[in-house]
Formats: C-alpha cells, structure tokens, sequence
C-alpha cells in the first residue's frame, strides 16, 4: 500500500507517517514508480504509535516501545521487556512533570506576590 492508503487506514496523515519515519519506527519500500510502499505490519505499528501518542506519549517515549510495537496494545500488553522500558520510560516522564509543576507553582506564587499594578 502507498502513504495515502496507510493514511486512510490509519487515520495518520502522510506528514506524520513521513515523520514515524524519520524517527525510525517504521519503514517503507520504495517501489518502481518511486512511490512508499508499505506492508501490513505496518498498519499495526501505526496504530500502536496512535494509540500511545493517544495516552499522551510523545515520539522520543514510543521510541522506548520499538521492540512490542508489532503486537497488538489495544488487547494486550506489550512484552515483559516492553513493560520493563515502559517502566523505565513513566520514571522520567513523572520527573519531567514534577518538574514542571514546581515550576508553573514557583510561577503562580510569583504572580501572586506582584503588585495588581503590575499585571
């Protein structure tokens, strides 16, 4: 199938398939004519990567999936090992919002504390 039809599939647009891509997540052909080819694997590995940006993963997350991606997560879990990356992968995330979170706290204090001239 071409990048339209895994579109349509999908539900991705060309310019995100280009980008899973780029990113190495999934591959195509090239066929004579010149055009993407793809083949069926690659429907499920698109619906993983929609499923898990969907849960609101970014592409540097699902990247630490490559290994379960060709399995299907909406019915079942990934792999011990995808679960032990996933894992790994939730540690940083709830780093990286904690971190944030004091940040945006430090923020509302500091507006807070302005004079309403200010503001």
């Amino acid at each position: 199938m071409r990048i339209g039809e895994l579109a349509q599939i999908t539900g991705a647009s060309p310019r995100a398939l280009r980008n899973y891509e780029r990113e190495g997540l999934i591959a195509s052909e090239r066929a004579a004519n010149g055009y993407r080819v793809y083949d069926e694997r690659v429907v499920v590995r698109v619906r993983n990567i929609r499923h898990l940006l969907d849960a609101g993963l970014t592409l540097a997350d699902v990247r630490c999936f490559a290994q379960c991606l060709d399995g299907d997560m909406t019915s079942g879990p990934p792999s011990p090992e995808g679960l032990r990356i996933a894992r790994e992968r939730l540690a940083v995330i709830d780093e990286r919002i904690a971190a944030q979170m004091e940040a945006r706290n430090r923020l509302a204090r500091a507006l807070e504390a302005a004079p309403a001239r200010l503001l």
